[in-house]
């Protein structure tokens, strides 16, 4: 009662009074609305965001005649939208760069294109495509892709193109091609650029035609240019029992490489890293390492150095739990370890004798499988030869086919006539097998040396020939060496040139080679926000804990709790709802910003029903794939070098280009 009669004492004030706090109140209410980009139509997470024209203009005010803020704005900037407005005809965006309240001007809608979807596109390696051409319209690119010779007809453009960029006179009328990927370099991996997709198109099939801006904004800030190009060799080898005529071999292999790099005076250019690996210590301690650095980066003028710790690096005393061994733990070392920033052309030799440990293994250290081992070392920028040493008692216990298709699937490479960078090693016979294997090891390297020595004296390397050595693995291991040299080249000394993706404000570009409609001119990616990318990571988590807890328990209430745990993290309790048959994605459970996407995830089309009906099995299948994403995400969100600002205060509106085979 005391209670009540106070909160009536509380009301009990003068009309004054209580006029001047309502408009106090009324007035931090206004101060206190929160101050977001405009959402995209029909989405309750979404910000419109728009891609700057060359020559725009920012202004106080959404007034030609306002004092103008910033001239020109930089081409190609992104912004968000926080208001529209019609003045004399012309609507006027209100826009900054980043979703925080950073506002930065006004700007014409005109001079800006609007940017619905994270896709963005990144250019695959030039290890056999033509440069890719940007047409102004697409009609044009469905004329060429449609005709008789495609290739020859792109070829024929490109030169015109190239002609009529170095005349000084206007571009002829009737060129269909606005811009060219440059030709004589490639836009270096090390270096930020966006290409958003605003249409996509699929008129031949296997064939897409997207709308596309092709942007260079980054932070503005160039990779700084080295002059010299440098080489990292990184020898991840098995350490186990059976492995030790192989570890002779690789001791011999280095020691003639090293004599040669001396010859050509190439000691400070090339170095050598070693990683040694076994199994679990957990289930064996007698092993005394599942993986360890052996010797970091060392290059030849530390010769003595790195020849010692690999004649240190011994075979196990004792036999592992498994014939398959921890390979992923050797490679994931190897790629977080070594100071791989110096060496613009970087190679991983997996050298071992058994298939990897798999995520699903008890025993595995890393949680990770094949795809997204390989997934990280292409984020380094790191390619990786598995020498693979068939025994016969791999043969024996199945395990050849076993690891042959996990390594193709490492060392994947998106030119189908590369294929991969798996190396078979006929070891039915120890003295063969080592000696074809050394070979492997020098032949590789010597052109990783090559790639070195032919940059550093002003060489241009010229493509080799595509055709397979015919069952010689050496031929066709050291052919592919060339190739990757030929792509490296190109990347150093565009990274070395500052040489930026073209400008282009909208044009028409094919995702496949247009002579070799096999080849992927890009790699698809999405280009997610910190904040985004831990939201998802937050919310697949919460299905990945009750399927687990499902599957663990038999319940029914999978998708309740489900609702019920991501009502809990989320800042908008009401947005998930449940009704019958629906899946994941209808619920609102996942991020917006996967529901545009051009691809079909099992995780999002999941319904209760379908958990059920799976067997123990495609549970566990669906559980690990979950796990793995998970992983990814974590590695994604440490992955300092990748990560990129808009020129945003705000950290959690840095982008990250996933690939789109990561997404859920």
């Amino acid at each position: 009662m005391r209670i009540a009669r106070a909160s009536l004492l509380t009301v009990v004030v003068p009309a004054a009074l209580l006029l001047v706090g309502l408009l106090v109140f009324d007035s931090a209410a206004v101060l206190a609305q929160p101050c977001k980009p405009l959402l995209l139509p029909g989405k309750h997470t979404l910000f419109q965001r728009v891609v700057t024209h060359p020559g725009a203009e920012l202004h106080t005010a959404a007034d030609a005649a306002s004092p103008v803020v910033e001239s020109p704005v930089k081409p190609f900037t992104v912004f968000y939208i926080y208001e529209r407005v019609q003045k004399d005809g012309t609507e006027w965006l209100k826009v900054g760069p980043s979703s925080s309240c950073e506002i930065s001007g006004w700007l014409p809608a005109d001079k800006a294109s609007q940017w619905r979807q994270a896709l963005t596109l990144v250019f695959t390696e030039r290890s056999g495509r033509q440069p890719v051409l940007f047409f102004k319209d697409l009609k044009s690119l469905e004329n060429v892709a449609g005709s008789k010779s495609p290739g020859r007809e792109a070829a024929a453009l490109a030169q015109r193109f190239a002609a009529a960029r170095s005349d000084e006179g206007a571009r002829p009328a009737d060129l269909p091609v606005v811009a060219m990927e440059p030709a004589e370099h490639a836009v270096s991996r090390e270096r930020f650029y966006l290409m958003p997709i605003f249409q996509t198109v699929q008129l031949f099939e296997g064939v897409k035609f997207l709308e596309v801006a092709s942007i260079d904004p980054g932070n503005w800030q160039l990779p700084v240019a080295r002059r010299e190009l440098r080489t990292a060799i990184v020898f991840v080898i098995d350490t186990t029992i059976s492995m030790k005529p192989y570890i002779q071999r690789t001791r011999q292999a280095v020691r003639r490489i090293y004599d040669a790099i001396e010859q050509a005076g190439l000691a400070d250019k090339v170095a050598f890293g070693l990683v040694a690996f076994r199994n679990s210590t957990e289930k064996t301690p007698q092993l005394e390492y599942v993986s360890k650095v052996m010797s970091g980066l060392r290059d030849g003028t530390d010769r003595q150095a790195f020849e010692k710790a690999l004649e240190q690096t011994r075979e196990a005393r004792v036999s592992t739990q498994s014939f398959n061994e921890d390979a992923f733990a050797g490679i994931k070392t190897a790629l977080d370890k070594m100071d791989w920033g110096p060496y613009q052309s970087r190679i991983i030799f997996l050298i071992t004798d058994a298939g990897a440990i798999r995520a699903d293994d008890p025993w595995s250290s890393t949680g990770l499988n094949e795809r997204e081992i390989a997934d990280a070392a292409e984020a380094k920028g790191v390619k990786i030869f598995a020498l693979h040493i068939r025994t016969p008692l791999g043969k024996k216990l199945g395990n050849i086919s076993y690891a042959e298709s996990q390594y193709k699937v490492l060392t994947g490479q998106s030119d189908p006539t590369l294929g991969n960078l798996y190396v078979p090693i006929d070891a039915s016979q120890v003295a063969s097998g080592t000696r074809t294997f050394g070979r492997v090891v020098e032949k590789v390297a010597a052109q990783m040396v090559h790639l070195v020595a032919a940059t550093g004296q002003g060489k241009r390397l010229k493509l080799p020939t595509r055709t397979a050595a015919g069952g010689d693995v050496v031929a066709d291991a050291e052919r592919k060496a060339a190739i990757l040299g030929y792509a490296m080249q190109l990347d150093f000394l565009g990274q070395r040139e500052q040489v930026q993706a073209p400008h282009v404000v909208t044009s028409w570009v094919s995702d496949m080679d247009l002579a070799r409609p096999d080849i992927p001119a890009f790699k698809v990616t999405v280009l997610l926000t910190k904040n985004q990318l831990s939201d998802l990571y937050q919310r697949l988590k919460v299905i990945l804990d009750q399927a687990q807890r499902t599957k663990r328990t038999g319940a029914r209430d999978f998708f309740q709790g489900i609702l019920s745990a991501a009502a809990r993290i989320s800042r908008d309790p009401n947005q998930f709802s449940l009704k019958p048959a629906e899946n994941l994605r209808q619920m609102g459970l996942l991020g917006e910003f996967l529901d545009d996407l051009p691809y079909r995830s099992d995780i999002m089309r999941l319904t209760e029903e379908d958990w059920y009906r799976m067997s123990v099995g495609e549970q566990q299948a669906l559980i690990d794939d979950l796990k793995l994403k998970l992983k990814r995400y974590r590695q994604y969100h440490d992955d300092v070098a990748n990560w990129t600002s808009f020129g945003a205060a705000d950290p959690g509106d840095s982008v990250y280009r996933v690939p789109l085979s990561m997404m859920p």
